[in-house]
């Protein structure tokens, strides 16, 4: 069945783009037609870096969708968020570009792993936001964490976002890299784990290294 998810992080430089990258590495292994798309990229001048990663841990090389701008159609200059960004560059954000180009690439592949831009609450246009349009298109969410300070209050404020915009969580991705205290880790990992039992038993939590090997915890 064809599936798109969307990748979020719990604030910038959560690991993203490498989760995207590891788990669809993953799911190609299993023989899923997996691709992974951009949403927005922000500071680039031309192809979306957040691609190449994703495809340097793939171990594909780019993609004649990359080439021609189907997953990620829409990159600003500027690395600010997406709101931002746009407006430095002087343009909008064509919404409904991404959803065109996801559907195109759903037309070869099987799962589409969207990668967003930031958190969950990155202003896109005006007080509309990247939930918004998870919202909307009822986009199942894989949310990446780590266990560095502050992160069970950023993950739980992501997941009561979603919990209250009937937004399914599908996965949850505890990030390793870089290594924090063991105690630290430990302890974010068993509360997150009891947290989502209680209110997403649904979601499945998986585990990054940083040998960017994937397991369940």
């Amino acid at each position: 069945m064809k599936k798109v998810y969307f990748v979020t992080g719990i604030d910038t430089d959560a690991g993203k783009s490498i989760v995207t990258g590891v788990l669809a590495r993953d799911w190609a292994g299993r023989g899923r037609r997996v691709v992974t798309q951009k949403f927005i990229q922000t500071g680039c001048p031309g192809l979306s870096e957040d691609i190449e990663t994703h495809r340097r841990i793939m171990g594909t090389g780019l993609l004649p969708e990359d080439l021609d701008g189907t997953t990620c159609p829409i990159v600003f200059t500027y690395p600010a968020s997406p709101h931002l960004a746009a407006a430095i560059d002087s343009r909008r954000i064509d919404l409904s570009l991404i959803g065109k180009c996801t559907e195109k690439l759903l037309e070869k592949y099987d799962v589409v792993l969207l990668e967003g831009a930031g958190g969950l609450f990155v202003p896109l246009e005006g007080l509309y936001n990247t939930i918004d349009y998870v919202a909307v298109r009822r986009l199942p969410v894989i949310l990446v964490t780590s266990p560095r300070l502050g992160s069970i209050n950023h993950t739980l404020l992501s997941l009561e976002a979603c919990r209250n915009r009937n937004i399914e969580v599908a996965k949850v991705v505890y990030n390793l890299y870089p290594p924090t205290d063991a105690p630290i880790t430990d302890g974010t990992r068993d509360y997150l784990k009891t947290y989502l039992r209680e209110f997403h038993p649904q979601a499945r939590w998986l585990e990054v290294n940083d040998r960017y090997e994937l397991s369940e915890g």
